[in-house]
């Protein structure tokens, strides 16, 4: 073997396994492998898990706050209009070098597969472009997806529609849309059909920001799932954020849930996003924003959380972290259950695996050999600690690495400890 990971414990709650690599694949997952191999890596009782996946970001955008000013309302409507400031002012290069500083954030903390939106509204398809070299530089450790996504609408913005199929036979992936922020409801339908058509007769799968809105009367969702049955796209096509389910009312929900379900379509909430930029203009009470994950799973759809922001006209934090993403979002939905804490796990990892489309992807024979190894002994602890990554494997390979959070304690009545654990 090329590489034999001893002692870990897997997010399925098996402990102290091994798993050989050989080739770039895993050959075995099992206690005590007799094996051999030419590199060993003792995980002495840590996590050993798939890499992170972040099914929903926006890459263009990424690191570029404060550019051309700061969004002083924290608002999403400010977040758009500066963004429609600064594309005048973006080059490839600039877009390029902040990509490329986020992948590399990505990798320190475990995130090997992004699915990133770009928008397709500037007539240059600057970014369009931009991204596709990213995408081309980064494949050997990165899997990253690109969504042509029209920032203005699709019916509102003249050149969008000609500017989203230019952008697709460039090779982008998937076909976007935004239909809560075309001139009307009725316009946001025509917009959801007009997508849906297409990429069901080219073959794409879709991603919709949909419902990013507090308005509960912004149901674009229920004419997605109704195309995606339709046209037969069940399992190809996703809505994303789906806020204003927070604020409709429990009927219509539960005549909504099953429908998403039977059309097979996944949904992707922003959980740091969502709380931030979702119920400005409430006073008390204060709606959370973030769309009814529970209820969501519970139905038997398909729910992954996103990164969505990052240091961008939109959100002033970020880091690439998707531990902090599930962090707060099992804060938000109050999944504080076992079960559902494990399912805030799967959320940043299987699920939006799934969604994405992933092949060989997990801890099995014959998967890829894409691993992290974290400072922490399960997935709950992992996200309680928002633990660092020993390890990241790409492909069999080792690369990137993190010491264990340790502290040298020296206090009143208390033993010296020389590099205290800090974790149970």
């Amino acid at each position: 073997m090329d590489l034999i990971i001893r002692h870990a414990n897997l997010p399925d709650g098996r402990r102290d396994i091994d798993i050989a690599i050989q080739g770039g694949r895993i050959m075995a997952v099992d206690h005590a492998l007799p094996m051999q191999a030419s590199e060993e890596i003792d995980a002495a009782g840590d996590l050993a898990s798939p890499p992170f996946v972040d099914a929903h970001f926006h890459m263009d955008a990424t690191l570029s706050y404060g550019q051309p000013r700061v969004n002083q309302s924290g608002t999403l409507l400010e977040g758009i209009a500066l963004w429609g400031e600064l594309k005048p002012l973006l080059t490839q290069e600039a877009l390029v070098e902040r990509a490329m500083q986020y992948c590399d954030w990505a990798v320190g903390r475990g995130l090997l597969a992004i699915r990133s939106h770009v928008d397709i509204c500037d007539d240059r398809l600057l970014a369009v472009e931009a991204l596709l070299e990213v995408k081309k530089r980064v494949a050997p450790y990165i899997d990253l997806q690109l969504v042509a996504f029209p920032q203005d609408g699709i019916l509102r913005s003249a050149t969008a529609f000609d500017n989203l199929q230019r952008a697709m036979l460039m090779g982008v992936d998937v076909v976007g849309g935004i239909p809560h922020f075309e001139r009307t409801m009725a316009d946001g339908a025509e917009s959801v059909r007009l997508l849906c058509e297409f990429a069901a007769q080219k073959g794409y799968r879709v991603d919709m920001h949909c419902d990013e809105s507090d308005d509960p009367m912004s149901r674009h969702i229920e004419t997605l799932a109704y195309h995606t049955q339709r046209l037969g796209m069940q399992g190809r096509v996703t809505g994303s954020h789906l806020t204003s389910m927070h604020s409709m009312d429990n009927y219509y929900v539960s005549k909504l849930l099953p429908l998403i379900r039977e059309a097979g379509v996944a949904a992707i909430a922003n959980p740091l996003i969502n709380i931030t930029l979702q119920g400005r203009h409430d006073s008390y009470p204060k709606r959370r924003g973030m769309t009814r994950v529970p209820e969501m799973l519970a139905a038997g759809i398909t729910v992954a959380f996103g990164q969505d922001c990052t240091m961008d006209p939109w959100y002033s934090l970020g880091s690439g972290d998707m531990l902090e993403v599930a962090h707060m979002g099992l804060h938000v939905a109050q999944m504080t259950g076992q079960q559902a804490m494990q399912q805030c796990y799967a959320a940043v990892t299987e699920m939006p695996a799934q969604i994405l489309g992933l092949e060989n992807y997990g801890i099995y024979a014959g998967a890829n050999a894409d691993l992290v190894i974290l400072d922490a002994g399960s997935t709950i602890e992992a996200i309680r600690l928002r633990a660092p990554r020993r390890c990241v494997i790409r492909r069999g390979k080792v690369i990137s690495q993190s010491p264990a959070a340790l502290a040298s304690l020296s206090l009143p009545g208390r033993p010296a400890f020389a590099d205290f654990r800090l974790r149970s």
